[in-house]
């Protein structure tokens, strides 16, 4: 007994001991670090979507690509897994590492610095940026990329897993405007890749580059801001049959040779009475303000009279202010949190959702989600369909799998008052939603799911995420991590 007693002294010692040596190691790199008990690691640690609770051994600040390539070496010595914080945005805390651990957060709030070059077209993005940032910046100089309408999203993981928005129909996703990726890889190595001089990590990092390194900065091409925006919401309150013939008839409109300069989006809520639905056509048009109407009228003649109608018309900057809530300021106006669960399903373009399942869809909305004491959403969200800029790549071109989609949907319950906990109820609810769809559609339907609407319970995510590209994306990391330093519950692993 005496002997266990100093084997236990010893034990509590020696982490006494490491734990100091860790911090040791870490203020000599004299760039910001926060650790467990100090006055900012509750804030410092708090994840955006408070169904999230997670403690990391640390959260350091680098400011400089050698300083996070010095963190990774420390980390590596003391036996961490790490991961890298853009926006803080990801739906299950994986800028947090996505659960409890040994844990070392790489904030990369001090990469903040955007350089535009308009001559070229090109503009080089650190990944402490966001997107209202991103937006801002390249709004100055008459430029654009391709992106989500959330101002405080972090371009970081927005860009690694996809980046979708209303002018992905014209641009593509952002992704797919990456030059060049500048990172620094799990051995400390900071590199430049490009398709010239590493295609096969380059192929990799344009769909899951947190699995491979931290990236400080993306090179990406840009666009001619457009003149105008418009952006558009017409909105009904619907029974679930017309709301489901609704849909029907925007699956099949956008089907057609409509421009790609519309973005649109339905967006499902809770109606005013049981066996109802809030349906909203919503989005951006990106032509001349005076073709909207003729661009949306084959749709909206199959609509019942009679919506109510907003339309925002301006500069393209303006548009996606408004897009993002009236602000694009990221800095001195603090972010917002949330409690919830999401869930996504892309459906294939060459199948699309049958009018059973559509039906049982919209009568689940209706019933079960009038009911439901829980405050969501749905999207329908445009993706493919003749002329997109998303589905014309080829699906081998990047590390995203999803080339040839026609909808990402997405399904949001937040708790009621956004306030924690999160009710078991609200998973049972988003399940009920996606398996309204998915049990009415045909054996192995081939649909997918979208990682930045990433949920931490989808079971065959490998496949939902990455389809047929999981494989090659373990070979990568078998190369380029082989001891899993960066680690996260959806990320890749060997």
């Amino acid at each position: 007994m005496r002997g266990l007693k100093v084997l236990g002294f010893l034990s509590i010692t020696s982490t006494f001991i490491l734990a100091a040596d860790f911090k040791g190691s870490l203020a000599g790199l004299a760039i910001g670090a926060t650790f467990p008990g100090d006055a900012s690691y509750a804030s410092s640690s708090a994840a955006y979507n408070q169904r999230f609770s997670l403690k990391p051994a640390a959260v350091v600040y680098p400011g400089t690509p050698q300083e996070v390539s010095d963190v990774l070496k420390i980390g590596t010595s003391h036996n961490l897994k790490i991961v890298a914080r853009s926006g803080g945005h990801s739906y299950i805390a994986n800028g947090l590492g996505g659960r409890n651990g040994s844990i070392l957060v790489v904030d990369m709030s001090k990469f903040s610095t955007i350089s535009v070059n308009s001559t070229r077209g090109t503009a080089i993005i650190e990944t402490g940026n966001r997107l209202g940032d991103v937006a801002t910046a390249l709004a100055e100089k008459g430029r654009a990329i391709p992106h989500g309408t959330c101002a405080f999203v972090g371009i970081g993981g927005h860009a690694a897993f996809g980046g979708f928005g209303f002018t992905s129909r014209m641009w593509g996703l952002t992704l797919d405007t990456i030059t060049a990726v500048n990172l620094v890889l799990a051995n400390g190595t900071i590199k430049r890749v490009t398709q010239q001089n590493n295609a096969e990590l380059f192929w990799g990092l344009r769909g899951s580059a947190p699995s491979f390194g931290i990236v400080t900065s993306y090179e990406v091409k840009t666009f001619q801001a457009p003149q105008y925006s418009t952006i558009f919401q017409y909105s009904w309150n619907l029974n679930f049959t017309t709301a489901a013939n609704g849909i029907s008839a925007f699956q099949h409109f956008v089907q057609t040779n409509i421009s790609s300069q519309l973005g649109a989006e339905i967006t499902l809520g809770k109606g005013s009475t049981n066996g109802t639905v809030y349906f909203t056509l919503g989005g951006a048009w990106y032509g001349g303000p005076q073709d909207l109407n003729s661009v949306l009228l084959p749709f909206l003649h199959q609509m019942p009279s009679e919506p109510r109608i907003s339309l925002k018309r301006g500069s393209y900057i303006q548009g996606v202010t408004e897009l993002a809530g009236g602000s694009l300021d990221t800095k001195s106006v603090p972010d917002s949190r949330d409690t919830f669960y999401a869930k996504s399903l892309m459906t294939p373009l060459n199948s699309a959702m049958s009018e059973t399942a559509i039906r049982a869809f919209t009568r689940y909305l209706a019933v079960t989600g009038f009911s439901s004491k829980m405050e969501w959403f749905i999207q329908i969200e445009l993706y493919g369909g003749k002329n997109s800029a998303i589905t014309a790549v080829n699906t081998d071109a990047t590390a995203f799998a999803h080339r040839s989609s026609l909808f990402t949907m997405q399904f949001y319950a937040s708790s009621p008052g956004r306030r924690p906990p999160f009710p078991l109820s609200g998973f049972s609810f988003v399940d009920g939603a996606v398996n309204a769809i998915t049990s009415n559609s045909p054996a192995n339907w081939p649909y997918g799911a979208y990682i930045n609407y990433v949920d931490d319970r989808l079971a065959d995510w490998q496949s939902r995420y990455y389809g047929g590209h999981y494989e090659r994306l373990q070979a990568l990391k078998a190369r380029y991590d082989p001891h899993n330093l960066f680690d996260f519950p959806t990320g890749i692993t060997k």
